[in-house]
């Protein structure tokens, strides 16, 4: 299947369905690449340190994946 087909494909999904694609994609990259492959920018290592602090000055500020993961897979919009 060549790019062009393949987007036409996808392009016919759901919304959710092309999230849950992506995840997919992205777990069997992950899987395959090398260890240092996929390495955190200096920028990207700074944000999940500020989250990290933001996160433990106020934990109950988190969302729980599950109510995130549930809304982003709802159909609303």
């Amino acid at each position: 299947m060549n790019t062009s087909s393949a987007t036409t494909e996808y392009m016919k999904l759901s919304v959710s369905e092309r999230i849950q694609l992506v995840e997919d994609i992205w777990d069997s990259i992950a899987a395959e690449a090398p260890a240092d492959a996929l390495g955190l920018s200096q920028t990207q290592k700074a944000e999940l340190h500020r989250r990290v602090a933001a996160h433990r000055a106020d934990p109950s500020s988190a969302v729980p994946w599950e109510l995130v993961r549930a809304k982003l897979f709802s159909d609303q919009t």
